[in-house]
């Protein structure tokens, strides 16, 4: 079973999937955020492409643990995809997941343009891994 991992933000959406066993995660692509429709668009094609059966959105928590109005957003986004695809939405703290894509990146010795270019997938596949860790 394939899980999608996403790192839901205003502008982009990291996406991330599962290996078949569901043992790791790897980056797909970030999409450019257009519309809703658009976005559920997209998505769909990435959905059926790779059988996903599950989606994990990385849920935005600040660092004392609270949710801001960017998790009632990502909540939002959730609910539309429950809706659409008709497949179970999990959702799993996403604090930090950002700067230990970075920090990939970095380490991997990935120029600041293509760090900039692919920050959001990794960070998918970082909220997506350890989501499956976790199981």
């Amino acid at each position: 079973m394939r899980i999608l991992g996403l790192d839901v933000g205003e502008k982009t959406i990291g996406v991330a999937v599962s290996d078949a066993l569901g043992w790791t995660a790897q980056a797909v692509t970030v999409i450019r955020r257009q519309n809703l429709a658009e976005d559920i668009e997209e998505l769909r094609q990435i959905v059926q492409q790779y059988d996903v059966q599950r989606f994990v959105i990385g849920m935005p928590r600040r660092t004392d643990g609270t949710y801001g109005p960017e998790a009632e957003k990502v909540r939002l986004f959730g609910r539309k995809l429950e809706g659409e695809f008709h497949l179970p939405v999990e959702y799993w703290d996403e604090r930090f997941s950002t700067s230990a894509a970075e920090k990939i990146l970095l380490e991997g010795d990935v120029s600041r343009a293509k760090r900039k270019q692919v920050i959001d997938k990794v960070a998918a596949a970082v909220i997506l891994q350890a989501y499956l860790d976790r199981q």
